[in-house]
């Protein structure tokens, strides 16, 4: 009698114990810490930071009652290294589990845009459209005027179809929710009226050239190269074909009037009637071709000087380089056998 009186009165203290500690645990999950209905609070996680640096962090903004609750949480739902690094606005009174999946998920309080290097004005509309962002449409239609600031990036030919083509910068941008296609256009703008340094700019006036001539050719060498080292070379060749008043013959330049990198040109290719047609016209297009990163603006810029007139790429994309016609074709053959 005695020995059930005590299991009985052990197996009560365990039970009272399970639900004291179930209670516990369940206020920390689901019981939010009393706030202001609405509130925000802006929060940094910076790339490499811990779950116990994270909780540190949530419960010194007065977001969490425990950074030990946050990080069992995380360990039970199986994220604890799984929180992505972000900015975060997280609402007061939110839950600790609701903190938790924002942060798995990386749901952000800004859109993230990638914008790579040699993209289009209709490759960005496109990518604005897939990622909800804003209308592709309505980005083209504003695309076709240049923001009252940069007078530089004004051409003179009708033929160029978006004033901004070449001057939308190629980064990550965090924007913000609701940003709209007009106030895109602005930072991608202000961003390469930023990057081209004053510096750049004292150089292109060094060699001659406009910022605009400097983004043309930038977004030939961008289209061109697909090996690194290949850019101020492949820069140095048109600048030497500009000299000797040759045509630039620019294989990009026929993609860009196609719409599309057609692999293999056709001798009727280079004979399309466009102003683009760097086989036909002799000097620079009328507009860049493409949104070139700053490593074929340096190129540009800084070109490697040698008397190359003629490019060939092979199969791996690395480019041949000849003075004259024949090692031209003589590199021709050796590339496509």
């Amino acid at each position: 009698m005695q020995q059930y009186t005590w299991f009985t009165t052990r197996w009560s203290t365990w039970m009272i114990l399970a639900i004291f500690s179930f209670c516990v645990f369940f206020y920390g999950f689901t019981i939010p810490v009393p706030a202001t209905s609405g509130e925000n609070v802006i929060i940094e996680v910076k790339q490499g930071m811990t779950s116990d640096q994270i909780a540190r962090m949530l419960y010194n903004r007065g977001l969490i009652s425990s950074p030990g609750m946050f990080q069992l949480v995380a360990k039970w739902k199986g994220l604890g290294s799984s929180l992505q690094a972000g900015e975060y606005a997280i609402q007061r009174g939110a839950t600790v589990t609701r903190i938790v999946d924002m942060m798995a998920k990386g749901e952000t309080n800004y859109l993230q845009l990638t914008i790579p290097e040699g993209y289009t004005v209709n490759q960005i509309a496109k990518l604005i459209e897939n990622k909800h962002i804003g209308s592709g449409a309505k980005f083209k239609e504003l695309a076709r005027k240049v923001p009252s600031d940069y007078d530089y990036m004004n051409g003179t030919s009708s033929s160029v179809v978006y004033a901004v083509e070449g001057f939308l910068f190629p980064d990550t941008y965090k924007l913000s929710k609701g940003i709209t296609e007009e106030e895109l256009i602005a930072m991608l703008t202000r961003q390469f009226d930023e990057k081209f340094t004053p510096e750049m700019r004292a150089q292109a006036t060094a060699m001659g050239l406009s910022t605009r001539e400097v983004i043309i050719l930038a977004s030939l060498v961008e289209k061109e190269a697909q090996v690194e080292a290949d850019r101020p070379v492949i820069a140095g060749v048109f600048l030497n074909r500009l000299k000797q008043d040759m045509p630039l013959q620019s294989c990009a330049t026929i993609q860009y009037i196609l719409g599309y990198p057609k692999e293999e040109l056709s001798v009727e290719d280079t004979e399309i009637a466009s102003p683009f047609n760097t086989y036909l016209h002799r000097g620079l297009p009328p507009g860049p071709i493409a949104n070139p990163g700053i490593a074929s603006i340096r190129a540009v810029l800084h070109p490697t000087v040698t008397d190359y007139l003629y490019f060939v790429a092979d199969k791996q994309g690395a480019h041949h380089f000849s003075r004259t016609y024949e090692e031209h074709l003589a590199e021709i053959e050796k590339v496509r056998n």
